[in-house]
């Protein structure tokens, strides 16, 4: 059996009965509210700890790559962090940098540290953990048996591997542990893709606090203060070795049981059990307590260690280059018939394309009004609309293509005749000019698997830099 490594506390580090983690919002670069964090501030959290990605965007942030914000949005809330760290002393902890948490995006985000340093007269030391792995190092993982699907993604093929343009792995709590036990002077962690809750788990790590407790509290909190009422932003938790306490920084909100027990049911496919590296959290147990009028203290969450330690490996690539039309429809007999009329159109396009018969090219519409969110989820219902909003997009090798593709197919919705029809004029309201709008490359999720690992270090070097 593969042996784990396991974070022990650090020994020259005191053990703390409580910490105090500031989390200023659930994204770094979507806005910080001043009084909050500095309200939060006032509290004297032992570090501030902020999420930087997320898969929640789909995959272009791996597979173009792009960042989940402008410079400008992250700028702004460094300043105010970076303003805590120098000036208050709290560390500030920084993962799944720049979106997608690319080697690049991580060192776009140090680049940014030392621009505000440099402004500011700040001086930091600070601790890169990257998070990129080699196409090699996952076919390697793939021939040897070691690569499962993650929930509903299809078996590995060694043509993703192929069509991947980024990988990362998903790195639990342990790197940064390792840097706080080795380099307990650093000042800011920045980190490539991570297990959303790993660098709140990290710090709690080193005091000794019952593992179903952190991660519990970090799989709440790295979405800031999305558990409060109503939804806010900045939140202090405070974590002791058997419960960890919740409040909201803003006067205006406040947790409670409910509110803190619904957010188990954000992004989850059961409530209950949460998987991550390492283990289950299992909350099966836990309890949730109204404190004050505006906190709430849970406890009785355990964590269930695995048997062999896996990370979740993330790769994305281009696949092809996509065109769109949008407008609306509000004649009630079009839109009574809109499933059949919509494909007599696709018909149309295939008998004129060969790369859409071929598979190269496709079509997709997204019926607003009529099951455009939820599809064929939906619950049947009987009501026809007044009117809908009809999304066309067209995906294929080129641009040219999709945009040939995408004019013709806009032209038949616009004009092709139907059953009932009283009007010859044109069948659908189109807000833009042109109608049809090139987007660019497309992305799909090429990787989206657990890998065992012998090491839950091994794959995520650390580099320490002075700003």
């Amino acid at each position: 059996m593969p042996r784990r490594t396991v974070a022990r506390p650090a020994w020259e580090t005191p053990l703390k009965d409580e910490v105090r983690i500031l989390t200023p919002n659930g994204i770094l670069g979507y806005g910080i509210p001043e009084a909050d964090f500095w309200r939060g501030v006032d509290r004297q959290p032992d570090a501030i700890i902020v999420d930087g990605g997320s898969t929640d965007p789909g995959p272009y942030l791996l597979g173009l790559p792009k960042t989940i914000v402008s410079r400008e949005a992250y700028l702004r809330d460094l300043s105010l962090m970076l303003d805590a760290c120098a000036n208050r002393k709290i560390p500030v902890y920084i993962s799944s940098a720049g979106g997608a948490g690319i080697r690049d995006q991580v060192d776009l985000m140090v680049d940014l540290i030392r621009e505000i340093a440099k402004r500011e007269g700040y001086r930091f030391k600070i601790a890169k953990i990257y998070a990129d792995i080699d196409a090699q190092t996952v076919r390697k993982a793939w021939q040897d048996g070691l690569v499962s699907p993650c929930g509903s993604a299809p078996p590995l093929r060694e043509e993703d591997i192929d069509l991947s343009t980024h990988i990362v792995a998903q790195m639990g709590a342990e790197p940064f542990v390792k840097v706080l036990r080795e380099h307990p002077d650093v000042d800011i962690i920045v980190s490539g893709r991570a297990y959303d809750p790993a660098p709140f788990a990290a710090l709690c790590m080193m005091h000794g606090i019952e593992p179903g407790i952190y991660w519990h509290m970090g799989k709440i909190v790295e979405c800031g203060a999305n558990c409060a009422e109503p939804k806010g932003k900045v939140i202090l938790t405070t974590v002791r070795k058997d419960s960890f306490d919740l409040e909201p920084m803003s006067l205006s909100e406040r947790c409670t049981p409910a509110s803190v027990a619904a957010h188990t049911l954000y992004e989850k496919s059961r409530p209950d059990l949460l998987t991550g590296p390492g283990g289950t959290i299992d909350l099966r147990e836990s309890r949730y307590e109204q404190i004050s009028e505006r906190a709430v203290r849970v406890r009785g969450s355990r964590f269930i260690p695995a048997k062999d330690y896996t990370v979740k490996i993330e790769g994305a690539g281009v696949v092809g280059m996509r065109t769109i039309f949008i407008g609306g429809i509000r004649d009630p007999i079009l839109i009574g018939q809109i499933d059949d009329y919509l494909c007599r159109v696709k018909k149309a396009a295939f008998d004129t394309y060969p790369e859409l018969r071929s598979g190269q090219a496709q079509i997709v519409f997204h019926v607003y009004g009529m099951n455009g969110v939820m599809g064929d989820f939906e619950p049947l219902v009987d009501a026809v609309p007044h009117e809908i909003g009809l999304l066309g997009e067209v995906t294929a090798p080129t641009q040219e293509l999709a945009n040939a593709i995408c004019s013709s197919v806009r032209i038949d919705v616009l004009h092709m005749a139907y059953e009932g029809q009283l009007a010859t004029a044109g069948n659908f309201a189109i807000p833009l000019n042109p109608p049809e709008n090139p987007i660019g490359p497309v992305c799909k999720f090429t990787i989206y698997h657990l890998m065992k690992v012998d090491s839950a270090e091994a794959l995520f070097p650390i580099e320490i830099v002075e700003a």
